[in-house]
């Protein structure tokens, strides 16, 4: 095989693994600077650079698991659903958060070109640990919403989009199950009427 052939074969293998199937070690500095490195290539109309990603430490994990629990207690969840969130900080061998600026102030790049950007960079900061033979996953949930868990990531006019967990897949990453393919792309119908 050439190599354009070998990486989009890699890249036909990747699907998102959920925590409880990564194990250590997390990615090093060097991963995540190099993983950070390709969501430069994201389109990205007007270079407005709406995204930036920040590390949680193995030492910051104990803060986080705080504000999550406090969360929760806020919303009025029980003393099990707060202990779960208060656990779900420790999700994953490695953890980072994805913060979007979205502006309403360009008239050039609309807010949705500007998302679509945001995404784009997750898709490529994904793939490059999955090419890097790491198993990862985009989580959302309350805690991304959450008031006090915001301010601790974001700064005026930012918006924190997803965590992303990643490590060392200890099962081979697949499609859900029940998942049946479908058409993705299509030819034009011009409406001959």
């Amino acid at each position: 095989m050439n190599v354009e052939a070998d990486l989009l074969h890699l890249l036909s293998l990747r699907y998102s693994v959920g925590p409880k199937y990564l194990a250590p070690p997390g990615p090093t500095a060097e991963q995540w600077a190099q993983a950070a490195t390709l969501t430069l290539r994201a389109p990205d109309h007007g270079g407005l650079r709406p995204f930036r990603f920040v590390v949680v430490g193995d030492e910051q994990r104990a803060a986080l698991s705080g504000l999550f629990a406090t969360g929760a207690q806020q919303r009025g969840q029980g003393d099990d659903e707060v202990e779960r969130a208060r656990a779900r900080a420790f999700n994953g061998p490695g953890l980072v958060a994805l913060i979007a600026q979205v502006r309403d102030d360009v008239p050039d790049v609309p807010p949705h070109e500007q998302w679509l950007c945001v995404g784009a960079a997750l898709m490529n900061f994904m793939n490059a640990l999955h090419l890097m033979g790491l198993g990862a996953k985009a989580l959302s949930g309350a805690s991304v919403s959450d008031t006090a868990v915001r301010a601790a990531f974001c700064g005026p006019g930012e918006t924190l989009a997803s965590w992303i967990v990643a490590g060392r897949a200890t099962r081979t990453a697949h499609p859900k199950a029940g998942v049946t393919a479908s058409p993705v792309i299509s030819g034009w119908q011009v409406d001959q009427a």
